[in-house]
């Protein structure tokens, strides 16, 4: 969402600040149907959440340093770039080679094992009953102190990190990583956002209100298209997607603007 903002003329500032009141409302509606289902590692979460809400402080100071040197608008256009082309190429191979496998009726093999390297031999192991997991607690502090960071300078939830992380790197079950993600994701995108809101001022309240608005009922509509859709062709029309916006933002960084300016100070 917040790289389509660019494009209409919105500055970086504003939209990752007020794109994070979009992504809290959102992810509170989730966290609360995984929480009914008891799907949410509480522990878990908490510790993603300490690790998160002192990643998001970091990502603040960076985010209001690159602002009074002007540099802002570049490092979160470029942060964009980097991980809008992994993440759109990573899900337009793997699409297609589950399109390929679909045609081809191979079987499947489930490769998501869990991690047995470093994760199992760092200090300061704790027990999370419902992940089924007796690991250390650093790295799953790394992963939310490095998701805080990303949220206080690209205004997002992080989900496209966290969730893999989760998987293949702290070794959780694939049903409880959805709803723990999300339970982090409110906490640590509204601090994220009450920090951007008290020190910078960039929150535009109309916006956010419409963006609530329009993402409950763009959500609605998703939902009827996507029920007609199969899983594979959802994910290579969403990996395109990606790939779209983010050579848009590529093109953008490299192309000389028609309309050139300078800022200096006026004298004789």
């Amino acid at each position: 969402m917040t790289p389509l903002f660019f494009f209409i003329g919105i500055p970086p500032a504003v939209a990752v600040a007020t794109e994070a009141n979009q992504i809290v409302a959102s992810s509170f509606s989730g966290a609360l149907a995984h929480l009914r289902r008891r799907t949410v590692d509480l522990k878990m979460g908490t510790v993603l959440l300490s690790g998160g809400l002192i990643g998001a402080t970091i990502g603040l100071y960076i985010f209001n340093y690159l602002k009074s040197v002007g540099q802002v608008d570049l490092l979160v256009k470029l942060c964009y770039v980097i991980f809008l082309g992994i993440i759109g190429s990573l899900m337009f191979i793997e699409s297609l080679n589950a399109i390929r496998r679909a045609k081809s009726n191979e079987n499947v093999i489930n490769r998501t094992n869990r991690h047995k390297g470093l994760v199992h031999t760092l200090p300061l192991k704790m027990r999370f009953k419902t992940s089924g997991l007796y690991i250390s607690a650093i790295p799953p502090f790394a992963v939310g102190i490095f998701v805080g960071i990303l949220s206080a300078i690209m205004g997002v939830g992080g989900g496209f990190i966290m969730v893999p992380a989760m998987i293949y790197i702290l070794g959780m079950p694939t049903k409880v990583v959805v709803g723990t993600s999300l339970f982090q994701i409110i906490f640590v995108t509204g601090f994220a956002t009450l920090l951007h809101a008290t020190t910078n001022y960039t929150v535009d309240i109309a916006l956010a209100v419409l963006l609530l608005i329009g993402g409950v009922i763009g959500a609605q509509i998703g939902t009827q298209i996507g029920s007609k859709m199969r899983a594979e062709q959802l994910r290579i029309l969403l990996s395109v997607l990606v790939l779209l916006v983010c050579l848009k933002l590529a093109t953008d960084l490299l192309i000389q603007p028609s309309e050139l300016f300078s800022l200096g100070t006026i004298g004789n």
